[in-house]
């Protein structure tokens, strides 16, 4: 790679400048500090706004819509060729473990194809609304674009905003998580080497505090906003952008209930939930974060559930065995910690999740948790919790499913768990998330939209949708010369 150092990517240059210190990489699987990146300011952002207009406005990028799939492919394989790299440095930056990490970096290559693909595919329309007189409808790129990116995925949220943004034209600024900022630069070194992107179009400013954020939100010259984030800052981007009137688009937080009826593959539910619940170590906006079990199945499904949870397997995140790596940072591991103790206070803690012991002191673990609670107005069940934490819920009726399940602020994901294909339908329909899966848990694809309803955010990524926040339809009218008699 040509670095992986944390610096500022602007104009087509790396840019170490650290005039407000420095921000530290701190590997949570023990605490080892794996690099440093510049910390940003509001003049390297301003700076890297700049850039991004000035490349928009003065280069062929807008309007050469081959040149841009062209440039996507080139980025696609050198993400590729240094895939194995990207996802061992991701694993240790942020504590996903091995194999999920080569998953996502697989995922980003997947997405920057898909887009070079629909970047060819732009279409306008036509009406004829009398003799001479024509009307053209073209769809053209808004501008610059803002990518503010976290850490729990920072290849494939990334990708996921950037790609199609750039696939329609636009410019972009990226604002990577403090948290992540190595793998954010091992991913600029891959469109640093892509010889047909015009510099200036890819920006990346890092930030530990709020300036690079403000201007990301607030700049006149930014057209549009893209965010993958919690509720709470959503709404402030949000305010901040309403000064200027800019399009945002939100995916925010989740709080998804996986629904197990009586009649369901409980070996299959089983590993499905798992799996959903532990994805990313519990931080993960479309985590399985509460469990509906059927009456008449519950005390068997909780006994397999406890049984399943409590023997997995926590450690680093570059081992082979492990299934649960450490949390993001200490703070993270703490607040969970904390949860786990009111939980235990303020519902019925079915399994108690610990930092690990001696063996796993040095890092930012916790085991995974199970708790049991029947009101769904408590803040346990309305937040969300963003660990290996789920709650354990009973319900008897179809009814009584939705009704649970539809029971908090969220509207991200959910999974329904049945053989009857028919009330899965019915189920999916009726749940109020923007992704509803059928006897399975967090099938992400770039050829699907994805989004959420009420606070989990606005708009929708991947699929043909995802070009629509970066684009804007002019009309143009023609009359020849005899409708104008």
């Amino acid at each position: 790679m040509p670095t992986i150092q944390g610096n500022h990517y602007i104009a087509g240059e790396w840019v170490r400048d650290a005039q407000n210190g420095y921000i530290d990489s701190v590997n949570p699987n023990d605490g080892s500090v794996l690099g440093t990146a510049p910390n940003g300011s509001t003049e390297l952002a301003v700076q890297a706004v700049v850039a991004a207009r000035t490349a928009f406005e003065s280069t062929n990028w807008a309007f050469d819509p081959r040149s841009r799939s062209a440039a996507l492919l080139q980025f696609a394989d050198a993400l590729e060729t240094n895939k194995d790299e990207i996802a061992r440095l991701m694993a240790q930056e942020n504590g996903k473990i091995l194999g999920q990490a080569r998953h996502e970096v697989a995922a980003g290559i997947g997405e920057a194809r898909y887009f070079a693909g629909l970047a060819r595919n732009v279409f306008g329309r036509t009406f004829e609304s009398g003799p001479g007189k024509l009307s053209l409808m073209t769809r053209e790129p808004s501008g610059v674009v803002s990518v503010i990116v976290p850490w729990n995925a920072p290849v494939t949220l990334l990708v996921r905003s950037a790609a199609p943004a750039l696939a329609a034209g636009c410019s972009v600024v990226i604002k990577p998580a403090p948290q992540t900022p190595l793998t954010n630069a091992s991913v600029m070194a891959c469109f640093d080497r892509v010889d047909t992107l015009p510099k200036g179009i890819v920006n990346s400013v890092n930030e530990h505090g709020t300036e690079v954020g403000t201007v990301l939100s607030r700049h006149p010259e930014i057209d549009v906003i893209s965010f993958t984030g919690s509720s709470r800052t959503g709404k402030i981007i949000m305010a901040n952008a309403s000064d200027t009137v800019k399009t945002v688009g939100l995916e925010l937080g989740g709080k998804a209930p996986a629904i197990v009826f009586a009649d369901a593959d409980q070996d299959r539910a089983l590993v499905e939930i798992k799996r959903g619940a532990l994805a990313l170590n519990g931080q993960m906006c479309t985590c399985i974060s509460r469990i509906l079990v059927q009456a008449s199945i519950h005390d068997r499904f909780r006994s397999r559930l406890l049984q399943s949870f409590d023997a997995t397997k926590t450690g680093h995140s570059l081992a082979s065995d492990t299934e649960l790596g450490p949390l993001i940072d200490r703070h993270n591991q703490n607040r969970i910690l904390g949860l786990i103790d009111r939980a235990g206070d303020e519902a019925k803690l079915i399994l108690r999740g610990s930092n690990g012991g001696d063996a796993l002191s040095d890092g930012c673990f916790v085991t995974p948790s199970l708790f049991e609670i029947d009101d769904v107005e408590h803040d346990l069940v309305q937040n969300e919790l963003f660990g290996p934490i789920a709650s354990l819920e009973k319900f008897d009726t179809e009814s009584d499913a939705l009704t649970r399940a539809n029971a908090t602020r969220y509207g991200l994901a959910a999974s329904v768990h049945t053989r009857d294909f028919d009330r899965g339908l019915r189920m999916s329909r009726k749940l109020k998330f923007g992704t509803v899966w059928l006897n399975c848990h967090n099938r992400l694809l770039a050829e699907v939209e994805t989004g959420g309803l009420r606070e989990s955010g606005i708009g929708r990524l991947h699929g043909t949708e995802a070009l629509n926040d970066f684009l804007e339809t002019k009309h143009i009218y023609v009359e020849d010369e005899t409708a104008c008699r």
